[in-house]
């Protein structure tokens, strides 16, 4: 039966109700610090724990229950005669339910001035230590570390005077997700504050729920999206709704390869996107024109796509987008005329993005999930290494060209391998995402080029193993390409190049991605 209860709660929400129904039905009730004065002051009787272990609260209140008149109260095996002697000649009442919630580190730790110490402060050692006590008792303890469990753990004492075995397993079992959490999230701010980017024996992180999906890649499958701990501005994460069905699986993973590709750009930018992979990018001297650029990249694959934009939307540019089906738009603002034009469309989603050109943080991760692991790596925040540009062939790159070369080594950045980009005036015109090889991945950016290939420029993810791509590429006008280099055949391509007066520069750095 629930004979006394220790509560000691950071969030009050709720916590008054809940001990002044303790109380109705006859309950002790134990607490400490700030909760005792809140339900004293609401007029609950309260035992201060002082006045169960005999010593005063110390250290500014770091020490207060890490004593044995606590701990043996919520340790000791009902069921075990030896146990229930020890506590009675101790002088030691059990502690039948606790009541606790942590110092509020997450949001501690949020706060843009916050400093070391203070975050160090708000670390809880004797909230996790009852915790995880009560949870290893399960069987004789309930445990409550969530406001939300309140009515359904207090219906139950009103109704049979005890907690179910089965709800006290389940609360234990939310206790050590909660602890987990807890300590997972302290780890990773220390070691941020440290500057550690290194890969420690023992990988541990955590997430927070920011929605349910209503399903997964496909409707047979279930899904959820996780928010990292920290600052996500600039992300998906961060990204305000401002109309449309709530976002879905896809949605999210496409949406996000539009946006990383969108922050490799700081003038006006679009970025199209399908599949997570872009379909149109161009960038401009206003948003507007480069929208219509990125749109008349590939009319064909935008439809149901996803447009990004580093700047704000504006009516004439809603107007542009509302003409054909898009799933989604990211910008970082919008006009009022731009949102009325684009809420005029029921299902499109419109995201509100701030600083969405802001890069992500250098000890940012990327993790692939594979059949039992993780793959962990820094992500790819490097374009390329200016000193290692080499120009290999007889026939040089326009400044034109050039800027054309980049913008598309852009783009090819963020293509699925095997993956080609061809592009002009910093429009693309043929993508060839994730092809098996490489020869049909160029065919491909080729076809989908149409005219407007000859005299366009070629980027290449990785090098060409052949010098069949440099043919083809020739074959259809190309001016200029920009590749890693690196194949024990580079010279082969470089004759190529040189054969149909191609110029072609190195990078040596790839972007695979898988």
């Amino acid at each position: 039966m629930i004979k006394r209860v220790l509560i000691s709660v950071s969030d009050k929400t709720g916590v008054e109700a809940l001990a002044g129904r303790l109380h109705d039905m006859g309950v002790e009730i134990i607490s400490t610090g700030g909760t005792a004065k809140a339900l004293e002051k609401a007029g609950i009787p309260v035992t201060n724990v002082s006045d169960v272990t005999g010593f005063p609260e110390c250290l500014d209140g770091r020490v207060k229950t890490l004593d044995p008149h606590i701990h043996a109260g919520i340790l000791a095996m009902r069921d075990n005669p030896q146990h229930m002697e020890q506590l009675n000649k101790l002088g030691i009442k059990p502690i039948d339910m606790v009541v606790i919630n942590l110092y509020p580190f997450r949001r501690t730790i949020a706060k843009p001035d916050v400093t070391l110490a203070e975050a160090i402060e708000n670390i809880d050692i004797g909230g996790p230590t009852m915790l995880r006590a009560a949870a290893k008792n399960y069987q004789d303890v309930a445990v409550l570390t969530d406001p939300a469990d309140y009515e359904s753990v207090l219906a139950e004492i009103e109704q049979t005077g005890d907690v179910s075995r089965e709800t006290k397993f389940r609360l234990a079992a939310k206790v050590f997700q909660l602890t987990a959490h807890y300590d997972a999230m302290i780890a990773q701010y220390l070691k941020q504050q440290r500057g550690d980017a290194s890969f420690e024996p023992v990988f541990t992180m955590t997430f927070e729920k920011a929605q349910d999906m209503r399903y997964g890649e496909n409707p047979h499958q279930s899904a959820v999206f996780y928010r990292e701990i920290g600052d996500n501005t600039g992300t998906l994460a961060a990204a305000k709704q401002l109309h449309g069905k709530e976002l879905s699986f896809n949605n999210i993973n496409d949406a996000n390869g539009a946006l990383m590709l969108l922050k490799e750009f700081t003038e006006p930018t679009v970025v199209a996107a399908k599949h997570a992979n872009p379909c149109g990018v161009a960038t401009a001297n206003t948003i507007h024109e480069a929208y219509v650029k990125a749109y008349e990249a590939d009319p064909v694959s935008i439809f149901g796509g996803i447009v990004a934009a580093n700047r704000e939307i504006d009516e004439a540019t809603a107007q542009e987008i509302n003409k054909t089906f898009i799933e989604i738009v990211m910008a970082p603002s919008y006009t009022p005329g731009a949102l009325k034009v684009l809420e005029s469309k029921k299902n499109i989603r419109i995201l509100a993005i701030d600083d969405i050109s802001k890069p992500l943080p250098a000890d940012a991760l990327d993790m692939k999930k594979v059949a039992g692991g993780l793959l962990v790596q820094t992500i790819d925040d490097q374009l390329l290494n200016d000193e290692d540009l080499k120009v290999v062939t007889k026939a040089k790159p326009t400044a034109q060209q050039m800027e054309d070369l980049i913008f598309a080594w852009k783009v090819v950045k963020y293509t699925k391998s095997n993956g080609i980009a061809i592009a002009k005036d910093k429009q693309s015109l043929g993508i060839g995402p994730g092809q098996v090889n490489r020869i049909w991945a160029v065919e491909h950016a080729i076809t989908r080029s149409g005219d407007k290939v000859r005299g366009a420029v070629l980027a290449s993810d990785a090098f060409f193993p052949f010098s069949d791509c440099v043919e083809a590429a020739g074959k259809a006008g190309i001016a200029a390409i920009i590749q890693p280099g690196g194949s024990i055949r580079d010279q082969e391509s470089i004759d190529m190049a040189d054969k149909y007066g191609i110029a072609m520069v190195f990078t040596g750095m790839r972007h695979f991605r898988h």
